[in-house]
């Protein structure tokens, strides 16, 4: 159901008391960049190439949204804590350069029997402690900070994109790499913010630590020399070249056996979210499936989806065992190669113990450093896929946006109303996303009062129209007027239900005290689910609870609360009996007598309570209006003839 207050330019749910005005200036505070243009891969690429052209594409236009956090218009505190974070980073490498340089005084004073310089070390060593760990500690509530108020910041830039314009809905009407949206903006844009923090504070840290114990080793190894069959070779800075050396392996092997990490990556993430995306359906449409008895099915179509999971996490696996064999056997090996190393220098007098074991601890922390990547590529390739998938949303989005900003594809223009119409149809033509037409040159004008019920076959298109007049359908040529002054309501066939107590779902889409219990109840009275009145503030699966009929009066009682100008009704009584439809359209008629109504409905009952009928007609090239006639009523007569049916029964 939409609630809409009719205006030239947004038809999209504002509400009297300007909850909208205010998400949408706090939406403004989060506005991402002009994303860049969609450029066709070249005809010159192959599928491979075009496929990764996307792909970096993709990650473009993520970073495009995701560095303004750092901009004018995003977290104010995002720089102090950036910078915060770099500082205790640099910091923590001087701690570990000061535990380097105790390990080599505490080895020495041993090696000489100095009992007093290893107690006082002994003594330095738990300052030196407690400080790093309180450093590092402070690091990581800094770095999660970071991470969250990122999070918050881009998810609710994107949200309030999704939720602008409807097009949350219109991402159903267009193709794209965009299904199952919930799961990118909740789990992937998590790992999206949270990785790049991790490698940023990881590829700085690891940096200056190289950069301190790369002089380190350097200072403390010196010159290597080795005769060589007769031959001397000298070495200088032979630790250094060996960690340097030892890296590049290690480094290379796990990019070439991780090759395929990130598709790996990128396709498990998209089989988990279409696993997540069918057992919502299922108990979404639980009831149907029941009645049906298509448990079966349902159980065939999940397992099928369960076993792409398992096929994929298979691959993922063999691509983690991969990279742990290289990174285990490189942890287990660096500790042993600078001893093996300085073992000659030492036993030949010119290397104290204390060198060695500083040199030792410089060459794993130098290893570590180089070897980040080896530790994290893993993590690299998920964050690169879940990068992209929300980049595709971003990307759907933008062309929508586009598509609102543009009339290349054909919008439908907002008008305003003159003279003493509600609402005017000027030459409407509403068509797809791809430009194919569905409903061609509508020409209607409505008066305040009207009750105007849309007929034709289906899919001629009626459904199509009244979601183009309500705003949800963006797409065709020429106009829709409303009188700026009046609020529309739109009644689909399957009402929405929220989640809460009964009363917020009556008063939806406005807060559940808007009104009071009793005028909750006397609406509820009315459409006849009075039987629900000593439930409404009970909170419990209304929409798994309701049946198809009670959801339906259900949203009549919301128009009794809501009073709007105008309302559309598409398929609106499909659930209830003849009886009951009729109840209901009499007593929207009596209780709200000046309001303008259009039907969509397929009914011929429905006649007797609209003053005017419009026929669409399928055709080729777009439906078209063939007929507008005045209807004659014929209530008294009908209701008598019901009368008559109901004594012989």
């Amino acid at each position: 159901m939409t609630d809409v207050k009719l205006n030239p330019t947004s038809v999209d749910g504002t509400d009297p008391d300007g909850a909208e005005k205010s998400r949408q200036e706090k939406a403004s505070t989060v506005e991402v960049a002009l994303p860049p243009d969609v450029v066709g891969p070249s005809p010159k690429l192959t599928p491979e190439e075009a496929e990764q052209a996307r792909k970096r594409y993709l990650l473009r236009r993520f970073w495009i949204s995701a560095r303004r956090y750092w901009g004018s218009n995003g977290d104010r505190l995002a720089w102090p804590c950036s910078i915060g974070l770099l500082v205790m980073i640099c910091m923590n490498v001087g701690f570990q350069y000061g535990i380097n340089r105790w390990n080599r005084g505490i080895f020495d004073a041993i090696e000489r029997h100095d009992a007093g310089t290893v107690y006082y070390l002994s003594a330095v060593f738990v300052p030196l402690v407690l400080g790093s760990v309180a450093l590092v500690t402070a690091q990581v509530y800094v770095r999660m900070m970071i991470q969250r108020r990122w999070r918050s910041w881009l998810t609710a830039a994107v949200i309030a994109r999704w939720l602008a314009n409807g097009r949350y809905y219109q991402l159903n009407l267009i193709g794209g790499d965009h299904k199952n949206p919930e799961a990118r903006i909740s789990e992937d844009l998590r790992i999206a913010t949270e990785a790049p923090v991790d490698f940023i504070a990881g590829v700085i840290a690891a940096f200056l630590s190289a950069s301190t114990f790369i002089v380190v080793l350097w200072t403390i190894g010196g010159a290597l020399t080795l005769p060589i069959a007769g031959w001397t070779i000298t070495i200088p800075g032979f630790l250094v070249v060996t960690a340097v050396v030892y890296a590049v392996i290690t480094s290379t092997v796990i990019a070439v056996i991780g090759r395929h990490f990130v598709q790996v990556s990128e396709v498990k993430n998209q089989v988990e979210a279409e696993l997540r995306y069918t057992l919502t359906r299922v108990r979404e449409n639980g009831e149907s499936i029941a009645l049906l008895g298509g448990e079966e099915e349902e159980r065939s179509d999940l397992d099928k989806t369960f076993s792409n999971v398992l096929k994929q996490w298979a691959l993922l696996a063999r691509q983690h065992m991969r990279t742990t064999f290289v990174s285990h056997g490189s942890m287990l090996i660096a500790p042993v190669v600078p001893l093996l190393l300085c073992a000659p220098k030492f036993l030949a007098g010119g290397m104290t113990l204390g060198e060695v074991m500083q040199a030792a601890s410089a060459f794993a922390i130098v290893q570590t450093a180089f070897g980040w990547l080896v530790d994290n590529y893993p993590r690299l390739a998920d964050w690169n896929a879940c990068a992209r998938r929300v980049a595709s949303l971003m990307a759907s989005l933008d062309g929508l946006e586009r598509a609102e900003q543009s009339d290349a594809l054909g919008r439908i223009k907002r008008g305003e109303t003159r003279g003493n119409a509600i609402l005017n149809l000027n030459d409407l033509s509403v068509s797809l996303d791809d430009g194919t037409a569905v409903v061609k040159e509508t020409q209607v004008e409505i008066a305040p009062g009207e009750r105007v019920l849309v007929a034709g076959e289906s899919g001629s298109g009626k459904s199509t129209l009244v979601r183009a007049i309500a705003g949800l359908w963006p797409w065709g040529h020429g106009s829709v007027d409303f009188d700026s002054d009046r609020r529309l309501f739109m009644l689909p066939q399957r009402p929405y239900i929220p989640s809460g107590t009964l009363r917020r779902a009556v008063a939806y889409p406005r807060a559940a005290d808007s009104w009071t219990p009793e005028e909750i109840t006397a609406a509820l009275a009315k459409v006849g689910l009075d039987y629900l009145n000593e439930k409404i503030e009970e909170v419990a699966p209304w929409d798994q609870i309701l049946s198809g009929g009670e959801k339906q009066r259900l949203a009549f009682a919301r128009l009794l609360l809501h009073r709007p100008d105008i309302i559309v009704l598409d398929e609106a009584t499909s659930a209830l009996d003849e009886k009951s439809q009729d109840r209901m359209m009499e007593m929207v008629i009596n209780e709200l007598p000046t309001v303008t109504i259009i039907s969509v409905a397929h009914r011929a009952e429905l006649e007797a309570f609209h003053s005017r009928k419009i026929t669409l007609e399928r055709r080729e090239g777009g439906a078209k209006l063939v007929s507008d006639i005045d209807l004659v009523q014929r209530k008294g007569r009908r209701n008598l003839i019901l009368r008559v049916l109901d004594n012989r029964r």
